[in-house]
């Protein structure tokens, strides 16, 4: 397994985190994400231990709390030989303060979180989304005072615009708080918006990025094709609110997929997960599995890589026209250059 740096933390994360969405299938929509119990999500953990994969990622209101509590039961003993991610922010309950990064609500909701994962720290600890009716400076004082508290190791955010991001690491460093040392967001060969200005900043701010959902929402999975949407998470309806992205576009990315899976001898997804992790800023992808042979197939992303030419001609079938500003950005490359072609 490949380790790397996540941010300029000094934290070392392997190249693949396993994510635990599909740990518990309580409620309608993480159902069609899957449903493992506790001997299968241990079964999970011990095949991802040895590959390597000691990096595991979940959230509070994954299956209302049952994907932590089935992970940290998954885990137990072990501890020691794992790293756990997970997050808050997002609605928990029927009280107005169930949700948010409030002070009264992060506490309480991480708190909560160590209960169910039956640990008494996790190791990075992401705000979910972006709280606009809470100030930063509460937001991140409440996070600064788990870290003193050893609650948490790590900070980082997820499912932020590049403004918040920015405006958060300007408060930590104007008022001496925890900084975020990872950006966990939506990234895959179907939508490259990330590249636009996400991208640029976690290089120039020095964060990790980890990738979710980075085979699009089970589209590049090696299942679907121009006669068929396969009998995955997709067809059993598990991408509601996700992007969409039109059949066309889909269709001539998996194309070239299959062509280089021809190529290379690697699944489709492999040849997806190689991508991206060949790209810059990328810490770690999350990769989900809905039972061991997924899982195993995930794994073989890793080992190899793709071609400079191979890397090009996904790149190119990929490539979508950006939205304003990017596209006048793109007149002035000279001085203003990017780290990727979109």
């Amino acid at each position: 397994m490949e380790f790397r740096q996540l941010g300029r933390s000094g934290l070392k994360v392997p190249a693949l985190c396993f994510g635990t969405g599909t740990f518990g299938g309580v409620g309608e929509l993480f159902k069609k994400w899957g449903a493992s119990d506790v001997k299968e999500a241990t079964r999970l953990v011990d095949v991802c231990l040895e590959s390597g994969l000691n990096f595991f990622d979940t959230a509070n209101i994954y299956s209302a709390g049952a994907s932590e509590q089935i992970l940290g039961q998954a885990i137990k003993g072990r501890r020691d030989r794992v790293l756990i991610a997970s997050k808050g922010t997002f609605t928990t309950g029927p009280s107005p303060n169930d949700k948010g990064s409030s002070r009264y609500n992060l506490i309480r909701a991480c708190e909560a979180s160590l209960e169910r994962l039956g640990t008494d720290h996790i190791d990075l600890y992401f705000m979910h989304g972006f709280d606009a009716l809470t100030p930063v400076e509460e937001q991140l004082r409440a996070l600064d005072d788990l870290i003193t508290a050893g609650k948490i190791r790590y900070i980082g955010c997820s499912n932020y615009s590049g403004w918040h991001v920015m405006k958060a690491l300007a408060t930590s460093e104007r008022d001496g708080l925890a900084r975020y040392v990872s950006y966990q967001g939506y990234y895959s060969l179907l939508h490259r918006e990330y590249e636009w200005e996400l991208m640029p900043l976690a290089l120039d701010q020095g964060l990790g990025t980890m990738v979710w959902s980075p085979l699009g929402w089970g589209r590049l999975t090696g299942k679907i094709r121009r006669d068929s949407v396969g009998s995955g998470r997709i067809a059993q309806g598990g991408a509601v609110g996700g992007p969409a992205v039109e059949d066309e576009h889909l269709y001539k990315v998996v194309d070239v997929l299959d062509q280089l899976a021809e190529e290379t001898g690697k699944s489709v997804p492999q040849v997806a997960l190689n991508w991206l992790l060949q790209r810059p800023s990328v810490s770690s992808l999350v990769i989900g599995a809905r039972n061991e042979e997924q899982l195993r197939q995930n794994l073989g992303a890793i080992g190899w890589k793709l071609s400079v030419e191979q890397i090009a001609k996904l790149d190119a079938v990929s490539r979508r026209a950006p939205i304003y500003p990017y596209w006048h950005q793109m007149d002035f490359d000279e001085r203003n250059p990017k780290p990727t072609q979109w």
